[in-house]
């Protein structure tokens, strides 16, 4: 009875130590820009073998099982919190990055792993696809910490593109580990066979996600009208319904991840004031998923087995962060005319953190000769990327001008949009007037529409377009439209 009461006491002893610890640390560090999660990853590993704690875990299963677990709630959290409306100006350029995007990324990421540490081409490729992905984790959670109000397109096209791009990743990383195994036995892998295994896994996710968010938003409803459960109580019923269609479309061998997101995204907006009122249950479910899912893989790591990797890791971290990402990044925006310090930005804040971590677990599990190098190099990726990447968000949001002012804050207003404020919907005319510009083809144009057409694109604020010599900023926006204009003169 004793050794079965220390059974239970001491294990809880020292997983609630250690999270409690991690989330002191945490929020110390905070304040010199570092990311919660970064700690968590750290304390994992002290407390890993190799460290003051002296833990041995090497539980691949239990980790990979609860590494999905823990993804699926944070994209069901992420859906949730996605409306409608950033789809204006977000989901064409997420949705390429999260597929077009994440295929360059790893394929120049796998020609470095291929040059720097020696791998054939289909084990390099693998290498790549398990480090293409930006992290819903890291990206949601540290641009809520960041303190900055970044502009709608960035922030809405860096939100949807890390909630869409972990089904391509996934695909990649199963597909690679395919070709690797047919290889090694002489079974050949068909294109045709990889392309079908692609449409039968996203459309199986689509659909699932569509339909249990419609359903889901129609529980709702009909649940209020009987009774108000209150949000903790929803929001459980919404976790329970996301993991439940997670391992449903998973078991169809669809993308769970694609199916849990899209799930979330069509409950929140069709289902709006009850999904609200339960978004501070789900956030604490989300960080219980971090906190489990970065204090695991910590322990998980060896620290000692990747310093026998350490350099050529490192040197694939910076051609992801470098190279890859900044590439593809270039390639997929361009054609949506973001601008070039909009692309910048993008492009740094291609966030690795657990998913390259989960993922490097897949080849261990199926068998893949040498997988724990993988798992090596994907740590030195994703703490590289949470160290330099994660803790300089707020500077790079500066640096390349897509941050905006805060509301009260009039002086930096006045140095973003300029010393002038006018209604949109004065006329061009009266505009060219007042500033002594030359007279317009189209006098009677509302300042909005012309800026609208000046810009080629959906505006959000702090667009800018040139008329002569004055700098005309989108300064204020309602439903999609152009309500006020910021004057900068040159």
């Amino acid at each position: 009875m004793f050794a079965a009461h220390d059974f239970l006491t001491l294990p809880l002893l020292a997983a609630a130590l250690l999270v409690f610890i991690s989330v002191v640390a945490g929020v110390l560090s905070a304040r010199a820009g570092f990311s919660f999660l970064l700690v968590f990853l750290l304390a994992g590993s002290l407390a890993g073998e190799d460290g003051p704690g002296g833990f041995v875990f090497n539980d691949f299963k239990l980790s990979y099982w609860v590494g999905n677990v823990a993804l699926a709630v944070i994209l069901l959290d992420g859906g949730l919190r996605t409306e409608y409306k950033t789809f204006r100006t977000g989901l064409r350029p997420a949705i390429t990055l999260a597929s077009l995007g994440v295929v360059l990324s790893a394929a120049i990421t796998g020609l470095a792993a291929h040059w720097l540490l020696g791998l054939d081409w289909f084990l390099a490729m693998l290498l790549g696809a398990i480090v293409g992905s930006t992290d819903a984790a890291a990206v949601f959670s540290l641009l809520q910490s960041s303190g900055v109000r970044l502009n709608e397109r960035v922030a809405a096209t860096l939100e949807i593109e890390s909630g869409l791009n972990d089904p391509m990743a996934v695909f990649l990383t199963i597909a690679c580990i395919t070709l690797v195994l047919g290889q090694a036995s002489g079974q050949t892998v068909t294109a045709g066979a990889l392309f079908m295994a692609f449409v039968l896994q996203m459309g199986w996710g689509a659909a699932m996600g569509l339909l249990s968010g419609w359903g889901l938003a129609q529980l709702l409803r009909f649940l209020a009208r009987w009774r108000d459960t209150g949000g903790g109580v929803r929001a459980l019923l919404v976790v329970s319904a996301g993991l439940a269609v997670f391992a449903a479309t998973s078991a169809l061998h669809g993308s769970g991840f694609l199916a849990v997101y899209l799930m979330g995204v069509i409950t929140a907006n069709r289902a709006r004031l009850l999904v609200s009122r339960s978004l501070s249950a789900m956030d604490g479910y989300a960080w219980l998923s971090q906190a489990g899912m970065f204090l695991l893989l910590g322990l998980l790591v060896t620290p000692s087995a990747v310093l026998t990797t350490l350099w050529p890791a490192l040197g694939v971290a910076v051609v992801l962060m470098l190279v890859a990402r900044p590439v593809a990044v270039w390639l997929c925006l361009k054609p949506f005319k973001f601008e070039a310090h909009e692309i910048k930005f993008i492009s740094w804040v291609g966030l690795r953190g657990a998913v390259p971590i989960v993922l490097a677990v897949f080849p261990v599990m199926a068998g893949v000769p040498g997988a724990q190098t993988f798992f090596n190099v994907a740590f030195v990726v994703v703490l590289s990327s949470l160290i330099l990447q994660g803790a300089t968000i707020p500077w790079a949001a500066k640096r390349w001008h897509v941050a905006l002012p805060d509301w009260d804050d009039t002086q930096e207003a006045r140095q973003v949009f300029g010393d002038f404020v006018m209604s949109a919907d004065a006329t061009m005319g009266d505009f060219c007037l007042f500033y002594g510009l030359p007279t317009p083809d189209e006098p009677e144009q509302a300042v909005g529409d012309w800026l609208l057409a000046a810009l080629g694109k959906p505006p959000v604020e702090g667009d800018m377009a040139l008329c002569g010599a004055v700098e005309v900023h989108v300064r204020t926006m309602k439903d999609g439209r152009i309500m006020q204009v910021g004057i900068k003169l040159a």
